[in-house]
């Protein structure tokens, strides 16, 4: 005998097996990165990726620190330093919300119509980078940059995160931080920087390790007289 058969009643979106783990797995997400974020909006980060990685990839012979130190708050690192800083890697850095899209749209036609390779990550995108991420390029870590960018955008201040940037990039081999920096090449506290001493701290920027030796004294007195001369024309709201 032929039976009609019955209409199976649908579970609802939020019932279904799939839709409860996807929902876990975005929470777990959320929790395990908005957590820190919102955690080192007070307290100073203790450790970044790259501390770890420089000191994986060193040899027995030589220490790497793997731990920040010598944290300098803002208003004690000079701010011939800051303005030094912002010159040279993010003029843009008070106007923007972590993006600087006209400097990505530039860097990528020169990326694409040249032979030069040239970047546009703000100063809120290296801070993400550094804390929270690792070095390497690729799209994974892209996108993390960009979402870890948005949090610290919308969690701290714009003071907190130079305060951050400054305490934990890497200027020179095994060097962390403005202090210790400041302390190795000028023999005092990040405090009392001077203006030449501060551009020539933000000329090794882009390559610290490379850029710190004697070999490319040139070219970075070439980039420190530029940054001189943009820390004159930059203007900066009170910090």
């Amino acid at each position: 005998m032929w039976w009609p058969k019955r209409n199976r009643l649908k579970k609802p979106l939020f019932k279904r097996w799939w839709f409860k783990w996807s929902l876990r797995f975005v929470l777990l997400f959320l929790a395990i990165t908005i957590l820190p974020v919102l955690l080192y909006s007070v307290v100073d980060p203790p450790t970044t990726p790259l501390m770890w990685i420089r000191w994986m990839e060193s040899d027995s012979e030589k220490q790497y620190p793997l731990f920040t130190k010598d944290w300098r708050p803002l208003n004690k690192i000079s701010p011939r330093l800051v303005r030094a800083v912002i010159s040279s890697e993010d003029q843009k850095f008070f106007m923007h919300n972590g993006f600087d899209w006209e400097a990505a749209v530039n860097a990528l036609e020169v990326n694409l119509t040249t032979k030069r390779k040239i970047g546009a990550s703000t100063i809120s995108m290296q801070t993400a980078r550094n804390v929270f991420l690792w070095q390497k390029r690729n799209w994974l870590r892209k996108g993390l940059e960009a979402y870890f960018t948005f949090l610290i955008e919308a969690f701290w201040s714009k003071e907190r995160i130079l305060e951050v940037y400054l305490n934990v990039i890497e200027w020179g081999d095994g060097v962390f931080g403005c202090e210790t920096a400041s302390r190795k090449y000028f023999q005092h506290s990040a405090r009392w920087i001077t203006r030449k001493d501060a551009a020539w701290m933000a000329a090794i920027l882009p390559n610290p390790r490379a850029w710190s030796k004697a070999g490319y004294q040139r070219h970075v007195e070439k980039r420190q007289a530029r940054i001189l001369l943009s820390m004159r024309k930059l203007k900066l709201p009170a910090i």
